[in-house]
């Protein structure tokens, strides 16, 4: 019998990846041409510079906003009115906002207030000599984008959280209520291993987008690979040279952070498969009457 066709008369096993191969020849092709043309060279040895700044900025922003973001949804689907109105203010506020528009207000407005409340409470221990006033520019470029990234990502990563915990079936929540586990318990043991598996795609997602809009430290002078690209074509005018190089660069970064979250992704899926079909064999080993 012929395997039945799905959505849109697609078959059921997944597509022979020709994008990839498609997009693994222009790689080739392009690795060559800038190999063989000096000028690309320099261009591509140049922006690599740059690209310890890019992944310092995506990693730990995007680490900060995972953190942030499961409090924020833990807070949201608590049982307290204030804490989730508290949670769902602060949502929708920072998702309303473009992340340029938060990144400059950071930068240079809450980084200065930061400043002056700082100045403030340790005025005591700067009186003494124990201690030395800050200033604005003492704090760096590269933080004020880490934090607004931290701060526009988690709003969403909140949401993705929130999402992936009430997807889990409540009969399973209830059973580890009657097993006598505590509320860590439950989300440690029950409820965010089963989570996970519904929030690491868009959550694989937004680190893709992290990844470029990383970027936007380019707006402070941060030398980023796209501040050090900005520099070049502004002084010697190769824009199409330049260009083209970063997003070849960041080319290499997203799809081959994609790739490798989507083999984790079939990790996890072939491993949820394994783990179901143990369900019959326990159910099967607990003695007549025992509770589940």
């Amino acid at each position: 019998m012929a395997p039945s066709a799905g959505r849109g008369g697609h078959r059921g096993k997944e597509d022979f990846p020709w994008w990839l191969v498609a997009l693994a020849i222009l790689g080739i092709v392009a690795s060559f041409a800038i190999a063989a043309n000096g000028l690309y060279a320099q261009i591509f040895s140049l922006l690599l510079n740059g690209i310890g700044v890019t992944v310092f900025v995506t990693l730990v922003a995007f680490t900060l906003a995972v953190l942030l973001g499961l409090g924020l949804a833990l807070l949201g689907l608590s049982d307290f009115l204030v804490l989730r109105q508290v949670a769902r203010f602060y949502i929708e506020i920072v998702r309303g906002i473009p992340i340029l528009v938060l990144l400059s207000y950071i930068a240079f407005v809450g980084t200065p207030a930061f400043v002056a409340v700082y100045n403030v409470v340790v005025s005591p221990l700067i009186s003494a000599g124990w201690a030395s006033p800050l200033v604005t520019r003492d704090v760096p470029f590269v933080w004020r984008t880490i934090i607004a990234l931290t701060i526009a990502y988690s709003s969403f990563i909140a949401e993705i959280f929130r999402a992936g915990i009430q997807a889990v079936d409540q009969g399973q929540i209830e059973a580890a209520k009657a097993l006598g586990l505590s509320r860590f318990q439950r989300f440690r043991l029950v409820v965010f291993p089963q989570a996970i598996r519904v929030i690491l795609p868009p959550l694989s997602n937004d680190f893709i987008a992290m990844v470029k809009d990383s970027s936007l430290v380019s707006v402070l002078g941060v030398a980023d690979i796209s501040q050090l690209a900005k520099l070049y074509y502004s002084a010697n005018f190769r824009y199409f040279e330049t260009l083209s190089i970063l997003a070849f660069i960041y080319l290499l970064l997203t799809i081959g952070l994609s790739l490798l979250l989507r083999q984790l992704e079939a990790w996890m899926r072939r491993r949820s498969g394994s783990d179901r079909s143990a369900f019959p064999r326990l159910a099967a080993s607990q003695p007549p009457g025992a509770q589940v």
